[in-house]
């Protein structure tokens, strides 16, 4: 992700985010109206790695509003991939993270859309249908939760920390399963919470009700809107060892700021032991 400024004037920028709320609150009440309905399940290369029909059929609504307004941007999106358009701008989409709680009729699931420009990440919108929660950032413009500032936690150090994470889809098989790291940071915070949505995850960091979050492995659909909300929030972003968040190929880890270099410090040991 580039750390170069993105200047939007109000009107474009104004019309950017009516766009990216909008796509997210009509995949949010169709998830909504189908969830308990126990959906189809197939599999994208790992028993624990699941998609439903209401990934495709979310993502469908998010795209036909995007393409509605802005037809000749480009799309990443999590189930269809790259569809083209222009490159400088690109929409990047999750329609339903924390699938598989949404295929057990848990109700912690979100919808997550970014829109990056000219190689920076400009609006990032995450909405929970389940709380009826929207938390929507503009660069440079702050963030919210249901048209609400937010800012992240003032928690000062780890030790009195709430911490978030997850796991790979992949778990069984992935060489960087996190457990080693779970273990690490549990030791040094209050306690580590996994809800099985990173997206969620990333958009409780930046209303401060967790003090950070890391994960070894997402896709950019996880992190982009994300990381957009808790840096507009008064948080830092970085790879899980520190350096830049690379979209292509992101780890995470995001906190308030102050707990920061303890977190990063706590990975680097683990990851030195391997």
């Amino acid at each position: 992700m580039s750390s170069g400024a993105v200047v939007l004037s109000k009107s474009v920028s104004e019309a950017f985010r009516e766009v990216a709320v909008d796509a997210a609150l009509r995949a949010g009440a169709f998830l909504r109206s189908r969830f308990g309905s126990r959906p189809a399940v197939a599999y994208k290369g790992s028993p624990t790695n699941l998609v439903t029909e209401m990934d495709r059929g979310a993502e469908a609504i998010i795209v036909e509003a995007i393409r509605a307004r802005f037809p000749d941007h480009a799309i990443l999106a999590e189930e269809s991939g790259a569809l083209a358009g222009s490159p400088g701008h690109r929409w990047i989409v999750d329609p339903l993270d924390g699938t598989t709680n949404y295929a057990h009729g848990l109700p912690i699931y979100g919808v997550s859309i970014g829109l990056e420009i000219d190689g920076a990440i400009a609006v990032g919108v995450v909405h929970d249908p389940s709380r009826e929660e929207c938390f929507v950032a503009v660069r440079g413009r702050g963030a919210t939760c249901n048209g609400a500032p937010i800012r992240v936690s003032a928690t000062p150090r780890m030790a009195e920390s709430l911490l978030g994470t997850s796991y790979p889809n992949d778990i069984r098989a992935a060489p960087r399963d996190n457990l080693a790291e779970h273990g690490a940071l549990m030791h040094r915070c209050r306690s580590v919470r996994s809800i099985g949505s990173a997206v969620l995850g990333l958009a409780a960091v930046a209303a401060g009700r967790l003090d950070g979050y890391w994960e070894q492995r997402l896709g950019p659909w996880d992190v982009a809107a994300g990381a957009l909300l808790i840096r507009e929030a008064g948080g830092v972003v970085t790879s899980v060892h520190g350096g830049p968040l690379d979209l292509g190929a992101p780890s995470i880890t995001a906190s308030n700021g102050a707990i920061h270099p303890e977190m990063i410090e706590a990975l680097k040991e683990v990851a030195s032991r391997r």
